[in-house]
């Protein structure tokens, strides 16, 4: 029997959700890339409204642009990342190139937005906890995007991901520091 998973998921392309319902007992929304349709969108605000939504895009430019667009139409979401090195083929990257556990993994830990503008990881926060400006700072921000389920990228990237996502400093420090 295949695990259910209650809230819709919004991937980019049909092979994603062909991917995703070949594992899994879900219901998706097909994109169709980032020129995203004033239809989609609305179909996306329904369902988040009713069951909930996952934002499941690939791990690329374009699916990042998508997200954040979804994000800022759609707020509330929940979001599950993929790493790149687990959703590749030796040409293309994508959701619908990863097996049935790393996708396991990737939608058993989905991160939601928070609905404050707090900002708590500032530029001086990531330099102080070596997330920024250090000869370590990519190691450690791809150790902290793998350890919170979120986007790796620049020291600006993963502080507005984990700005967007509610992440505590306590957190960040004991996975770094762990």
């Amino acid at each position: 029997m295949k695990p259910r998973i209650k809230e819709v998921i919004v991937v980019e392309g049909t092979h994603d959700s062909e991917r995703l319902k070949r594992y899994f007992d879900c219901e998706t929304i097909v994109t169709h890339g980032r020129g995203i349709k004033k239809q989609v969108i609305e179909e996306i605000r329904r369902a988040a409204e009713t069951v909930g939504v996952i934002v499941f895009t690939d791990p690329d430019t374009p699916g990042e642009a998508l997200r954040r667009i979804i994000g800022t139409e759609v707020p509330g979401c929940k979001h599950a990342y993929i790493p790149k090195e687990k959703a590749r083929t030796t040409r293309k990257v994508g959701v619908e190139h990863a097996g049935y556990e790393d996708l396991k993994e990737a939608l058993g830990h989905v991160s939601t937005e928070c609905e404050t503008d707090a900002e708590v990881f500032s530029p001086q926060t990531m330099l102080e906890l070596g997330l920024l400006g250090a000869k370590e700072s990519s190691r450690r921000r791809k150790k902290l995007a793998e350890a919170l389920h979120i986007s790796y990228g620049s020291a600006a990237k993963m502080r507005k991901e984990m700005n967007r996502f509610g992440i505590r400093k306590e957190t960040v420090r004991e996975i770094l520091n762990g």
